[in-house]
């Protein structure tokens, strides 16, 4: 089967497409470098003084640690909640399957204040109970992100087991395997990746969560996102420049690694 290979012409064009796109992003890289206290371009000398700053700042230290505390817990839990919603409808196939997808997908559809304000009057209801999980508490955060990420977890799932064969599951139930054998010993192997990418997005979507945050959070639960908000409201420090360059470099050398992985993986026949 030929193979189609893009003209001199359609290349041009996706590497000037490209560097648009990466222009915002390119240009942090200088303004991380500035000696000035603002956040300006550097005229002539250039700085590591913002990137000292995260190392100095405890702040820097301890909302990174809190963002991938909540991140990880709301990932577990968005993950075991969208799997399990999704075997249930996959192999039971209820009579309002639908409905039932649509209700959990309201969380994507419907506009982030209205899920805000929502979150905060639980969380605050649940902090007259107990101060240990509420309202600027971060398991309270957690559950609040993993209420936003369950859809798109869910959605990733419900894709992976429509590729997969019935059949199989169908084998499995008339060899007398029974519901939890057939979930944990059919059905999870073979869409494991699905579950390990839902896994994935569920983090980044809790790790760079801010608009929800800013309604359940004070003063105690200062995550990442909302400590780089802070910093723009208030005084627009530089670093915040400098751990954008951070956070770009992970996300490229993640990226980099996924790429290497998914090509060295073998081909199915």
């Amino acid at each position: 089967m030929p193979t189609y290979r893009p003209g001199p012409v359609s290349l041009i064009l996706a590497v000037l497409v490209a560097l648009f796109l990466l222009m915002p992003l390119l240009a942090v890289i200088p303004v991380s470098l500035t000696p000035s206290r603002m956040l300006t371009m550097p005229t002539g000398e250039l700085s590591l003084r913002h990137y000292r700053s995260l190392i100095e700042d405890p702040r820097w230290l301890e909302s990174i640690l809190l963002s991938l505390r909540i991140g990880i817990v709301s990932s577990i839990l968005s993950t075991a909640l969208a799997l399990t919603f999704s075997l249930g409808v996959w192999m039971f196939q209820p009579r309002f399957t639908a409905a039932l997808v649509g209700f959990v997908l309201l969380p994507m559809v419907v506009p982030p204040v209205v899920s805000a304000v929502t979150l905060y009057f639980l969380l605050t209801s649940v902090s007259g109970l107990t101060s240990f999980f509420g309202y600027d508490t971060w398991l309270g955060v957690a559950m609040a992100h993993s209420v936003m990420t369950v859809p798109f977890a869910t959605v990733l799932i419900l894709v992976s087991l429509s590729q997969l064969d019935r059949r199989i599951d169908l084998a499995a139930r008339g060899l007398g395997a029974s519901v939890w054998e057939r979930a944990t010993r059919v059905i999870i192997p073979n869409i494991k990746f699905g579950i390990v990418t839902a896994a994935l997005l569920s983090f980044v979507l809790s790790w760079e969560e801010i608009g929800v945050t800013l309604f359940i959070t004070s003063v105690n639960a200062i995550t990442l996102p909302r400590l780089m908000w802070m910093g723009l409201r208030d005084n627009i420090d530089p670093a915040i420049a400098a751990l954008s360059v951070i956070l770009i470099i992970i996300t490229v050398l993640v990226l980099a690694v996924r790429s290497v992985i998914t090509r060295q993986r073998p081909a199915k026949p």
